[in-house]
């Protein structure tokens, strides 16, 4: 059985369309990244380098660290289709959520590492491999667990509480790999960090919420196959359906929209 490298980030868009998915990921139809993609990007890139900053002692400031924000927008490595977005307003936007980020969530966290590049870690029984990034690990009372961070309009709230339905498999993918790339056991539970991209102050909210036993909906229970061993199905069968009622069924996030079946 051919083995086939399967990302944790990309799990839900198998699920969502594995046509799409399959455009992407078997048949290399890649598209161009967007102002949303950009911005989430961003976030990620200054909120890590503070971060690591703290974890290496060296004490970057908050405005210095917002710097990596700025160049991640304007010198992208990557081509991007802004369309209604501007780099102005994606910049605006992500210092926003950066400063509020530094202030109201890092001050609360145990980093241990930031940004883990993890190791493959085969299924072979399955026929996959799994690879991804962590975004942190994190210390708690209960053991080292896996932090992610999650930017767009509707992820935290209204009370400050982030929405964490339908990321379970995802942070279970990321602790098995988090585990198998340190060697350290991944106890405590998974811990989403939402953050809302809106244009107005009073919504970029930031928040966090937790998952345990992530892993659990990864694996079989002897009765009914876990999540896992469906992507396996789906990926070896080679019968990637499309799902035009997506919310990305959009020329701007799938590369087989102009030639897909499915639409018709």
């Amino acid at each position: 059985m051919n083995i086939i490298t399967i990302r944790a980030s990309s799990l839900g868009r198998l699920f969502d369309c594995p046509a799409a998915w399959a455009a992407t990921h078997i048949d290399g139809k890649r598209v161009p990244s967007n102002g949303k993609a950009m911005l989430g990007k961003a976030v990620h890139a200054s909120t890590a380098v503070f971060d690591q900053s703290a974890i290496d002692g060296k004490g970057i400031t908050i405005d210095e660290a917002a710097a990596a924000a700025v160049d991640t927008i304007h010198r992208p490595d990557e081509d991007v289709q802004w369309e209604d977005d501007s780099p102005q307003d994606a910049e605006k936007i992500a210092i926003a959520l950066h400063v509020k980020y530094c202030q109201q969530i890092a001050p609360q966290q145990q980093y241990r590492a930031v940004e883990i590049q993890c190791e493959k870690l085969e299924i072979t029984d399955l026929g996959i491999a799994l690879t991804g990034t962590t975004d942190r690990v994190r210390e708690t009372a209960d053991g080292l667990a896996i932090c992610d961070l999650k930017t767009g309009k509707a992820a935290v709230g209204s009370d400050g509480i982030v929405k964490t339905a339908g990321h379970a498999y995802q942070m279970g993918v990321y602790e098995l790999l988090a585990e198998h790339t340190s060697g350290v056991p991944i106890t405590g539970a998974a811990q989403i960090i939402g953050m809302n991209t809106a244009k107005t102050p009073a919504s970029q909210r930031v928040g966090t919420g937790e998952i345990s036993g992530a892993r659990s909906v990864l694996l079989g229970d002897g009765e009914s196959p876990g999540i896992l061993e469906h992507a396996a199905r789906i990926i070896h069968s080679g019968n990637f359906w499309g799902n035009p009622k997506s919310m990305m069924c959009h020329a701007r996030y799938c590369g087989a929209f102009e030639t897909c079946k499915f639409r018709r």
